[in-house]
């Protein structure tokens, strides 16, 4: 069944608590990203300053160019997933392995030039491949659905592996991302920019667990 997970997105740690405290009373599983200025153009908390709630399922998206650098305090946060990028600037191999070592998932994100079959290797190892359809480090990008023929490239490269989507995710379009087979919504701007983010998130997954009508 497919999720909605609110996505965190902070440049400072007032903004980051702030979020956090915003998202609390209803979020389950949550999205956070890390930048590193590099990979992505802004910076956002630093990894030594995440936290969250206990009861969180909780996948950290790591868009940074040397992920290595990260994935050991990474691990130390134990998250429910850690996601790189295919397009990072170094093998993901080593991490991958040290994450799976972990018992901590690993998640692959592709951005919206990558083809699946180009990075296959990653795909295989993964447990989670993300279709990034947005802007790097910033909320508010566009959901462009012919991304949706990725969510089958994956699939025909591991047919069990969950499949996110990141980017511009809102109520118009979340029941169009679910019948194209995504398991896990990331959404930023349409909930944490709304003036009531749980009303917000909940008119989301009621979107997603609507029927069909053909």
């Amino acid at each position: 069944m497919t999720v909605i997970a609110p996505t965190i997105l902070a440049e400072t740690e007032d903004e980051y608590k702030a979020t956090i405290e915003r998202l609390h009373p209803f979020a389950k599983r949550v999205h956070i990203d890390l930048t590193d200025g590099q990979f992505a153009p802004t910076f956002t908390v630093g990894v030594n300053k995440l936290w969250w709630p206990q009861e969180w399922v909780v996948d950290i998206h790591a868009m940074v160019n040397n992920p290595s650098q990260y994935v050991p305090t990474l691990i130390q946060l134990k998250p429910y997933s850690i996601i790189m990028h295919a397009e990072a600037g170094e093998d993901l191999t080593p991490s991958i392995t040290a994450i799976k070592q972990a018992g901590i998932k690993v998640g692959i994100a592709l951005l919206k030039t990558t083809v699946p079959s180009t990075v296959q290797e990653y795909i295989e190892l993964a447990d989670h491949v993300l279709v990034f359809s947005g802007d790097l480090g910033h909320y508010g990008g566009t959901a462009s659905l012919m991304q949706l023929e990725k969510v089958r490239l994956v699939r025909n490269i591991h047919p069990e592996v969950e499949v996110g989507w990141d980017g511009g995710a809102n109520v118009e379009n979340v029941f169009s991302l679910s019948q194209g087979s995504v398991d896990v919504i990331n959404a930023g701007s349409a909930i944490n920019k709304s003036e009531d983010p749980a009303a917000a998130y909940n008119l989301m997954v009621a979107e997603i667990n609507k029927h069909s009508v053909i």
